[in-house]
């Protein structure tokens, strides 16, 4: 009858033993869900603030390319308004040049003579007192 009863003992504290590690794998299990879920909070907190400072760095270098881009438009337009008006200088100094060229041509053909540069010069002089 010990035997029975010794038997009875082991396999009531098998059964208290075997609940036990139950409850321990339940607590076990419970804690490991939430280490898991702390785990994908954290992951999706961390992609979340990486996407901020990637959009983030992205508009700053948009921005900067934006200035960039202005600058270099503006000091081409400063440039080819410089061309122009140097173009426009050259022009004028040429048609200057060409003028007093035709006007020496002219003047040396109709002054050619000697009675041609006299009346020339009388006309002239009555110029001047007229003023």
């Amino acid at each position: 009858m010990t035997a029975l009863t010794e038997r009875e003992t082991g396999i009531a504290a098998s059964i208290a033993a075997a609940d036990r590690v139950r409850k321990e794998m339940s607590q076990m299990q419970s804690e490991n869900e939430k280490l898991m879920m702390q785990a994908r909070e954290e992951s999706s907190a961390m992609l979340k603030e990486a996407k901020e400072t990637r959009d983030r760095i992205v508009a700053e270098a948009k921005d900067l390319a934006k200035i960039e881009a202005n600058k270099i438009i503006a000091d081409a337009q400063l440039q080819i308004q410089q061309q122009k008006m140097a173009a426009i200088t050259e022009v004028k100094n040429e048609i200057g040049k060409l003028a007093v060229d035709v006007a020496e041509k002219v003047l040396r053909t109709q002054l050619s003579t000697a009675d041609a540069q006299n009346h020339y010069a009388s006309l002239l002089a009555e110029e001047v007192k007229l003023n």
